[in-house]
């Protein structure tokens, strides 16, 4: 399998077959919203929009980067979503970055989010449907972000080998500048930082299922896909 890593803004066109990787935080948040039992996540292109989904849609759940701010019912925080009554309900999620790459990507013929927790099960996904040529979305710092790099790594080895070992790839993204700094945020009390997040990003094939985003209608939604455990080719 042929890979790419590209940060957004190095895209020029849209590949055939994309993962968008955002390790730190949120598509690991959304990994973790799937495994609490959300329906589905629709990714917004803007805070503005995600509050105007949640007002046409009274049920559902506003997310976002940074700090609780008014309209939103949660935080980019693995943590502190799992204070939610999450079963059946519909998520939109607004972040920095992993909603950025995959809205710039949305017209992948597939188009994955992933993070460490969903790696192996993505990594079957792309062998199940015999993707030859990869580009992973390096989200975070511009397609700089350690931890991201680590992951996409990571899971272009997965798809030839299920026999590969995790530990190099987490200690990169343990060592990354972006989990230092949250690590920090957490022991000043920054609002919207949680002292268990990077632990709860930084595990390895935590969950069975992919996660595959697709249009429905004028929307762009994120669902949860299981992926079988096959051999490697």
């Amino acid at each position: 399998m042929r890979t790419h890593l590209l940060g957004i803004p190095e895209l020029t066109r849209t590949p055939a077959v994309a993962v968008v990787i955002d390790v730190l935080r949120a598509f690991s948040v959304a990994a973790w919203a799937f495994a609490g039992g959300a329906e589905r996540i629709v990714l917004a292109s803007s805070e503005d929009e995600a509050l105007e989904l949640k007002g046409r849609h009274p049920g559902w759940l506003a997310l976002k980067d940074g700090p609780p701010a008014p309209g939103f019912d949660a935080v980019n925080s693995p943590a502190m979503l799992a204070l939610h009554d999450l079963p059946g309900r519909t998520i939109v999620q607004k972040t920095t970055s992993g909603t950025v790459g995959a809205l710039a990507v949305a017209d992948a013929r597939l188009l994955l989010c992933a993070s460490f927790v969903v790696a192996g099960a993505t990594a079957r996904l792309l062998r199940e449907r015999g993707a030859q040529e990869v580009t992973f979305v390096v989200t975070g710092e511009e397609g700089r972000a350690e931890e991201d790099r680590a992951c996409a790594e990571y899971i272009g080895r997965c798809v030839e080998s299920p026999e590969v070992d995790a530990e190099p790839y987490l200690r990169r993204a343990r060592d990354s500048r972006w989990a230092a700094s949250l690590a920090q945020g957490a022991r000043q009390g920054l609002p919207g930082i949680h002292p268990d997040d990077v632990r709860l990003c930084l595990q390895a094939d935590r969950f069975p299922f992919a996660m595959v985003a697709r249009r429905e209608g004028a929307l762009m939604v994120l669902r949860p896909v299981s992926a079988p455990v096959t051999p490697a080719r």
